[in-house]
């Protein structure tokens, strides 16, 4: 089960979906970028948004996760989000989901990571890139990282050296995109960063390989076993 708040950003309002562990805490927290399959239909009608929330609370974790396709009419065309999508708008969105997370009394503020899924990925590493206190990131198949959205960005691999923590990619070497060559150029910018990052690559997995609602991609061996490792990640990082 989850709660949910309302952010105002720049006029703006922004759903945010909690979820938190049994007990009292104080727990270690995770924001959560949503993937882009929800930017049409919003976080509560998607499967895996849900289990995404709910699997990290059942890992002892309260986790966020902001609507950040609000700046848009519900109706708007999927495609226009795309490609209207501005990064200095989901900075805003994440900062504030951030501090909504930090917040809260049974959460512990200096144990605080990130992960994001597909467009989520993306929004992970960014969000990264604007806040010091993370303590660990999850990027699993974002695309787009090489490339800027929105008037007077920059591109989020170009930021690499602003990341306050060790990273985890997750990706399939059937992605497009990010395609096996941009995994590399994402590997060698945290390298030359000197940011501690662990990859895994997996065969005969494509983008959104974890999503279930998606039988297409689904890969459930994958998915099962990328789950382990970003858990194992994070409860290094959050819970030790």
């Amino acid at each position: 089960m989850y709660t949910k708040e309302i952010a105002e950003i720049d006029g703006s309002p922004m759903q945010i979906l909690v979820f938190a562990p049994d007990g009292d805490g104080p727990f270690p927290g995770i924001v959560v970028a949503q993937h882009l399959p929800v930017a049409h239909m919003g976080l509560e009608r998607d499967p895996f948004t849900i289990d995404v929330g709910e699997r990290l609370a059942g890992a002892g974790y309260a986790c966020v996760i902001p609507y950040i396709f609000h700046w848009w009419p519900p109706e708007e065309d999927i495609a226009v989000k795309r490609e209207t999508f501005r990064d200095d708008r989901v900075v805003l969105d994440m900062n504030a989901a951030y501090a909504l997370l930090a917040g809260m009394a049974e959460v512990d503020s200096g144990r605080i990571g990130i992960i994001g899924h597909c467009w989520g990925g993306r929004v992970a590493w960014l969000a990264a890139c604007h806040n010091p206190n993370y303590q660990a990131v999850a990027v699993l198949y974002g695309g787009r990282i090489k490339i800027a959205l929105g008037p007077d960005s920059v591109a989020p691999i170009e930021l690499a050296d602003r990341i306050p923590c060790p990273v985890i990619g997750i990706f399939g070497n059937d992605d497009e995109n990010p395609s096996p060559a941009d995994v590399d150029d994402l590997s060698a910018a945290l390298a030359d960063a000197g940011v501690a990052h662990e990859f895994h690559r997996y065969d005969g997995a494509g983008h959104g390989f974890q999503d279930f609602v998606n039988e297409e991609r689904y890969r459930k061996q994958a998915a099962a076993d990328a789950w382990d490792k970003v858990l194992a990640f994070f409860a290094d990082r959050l819970k030790s």
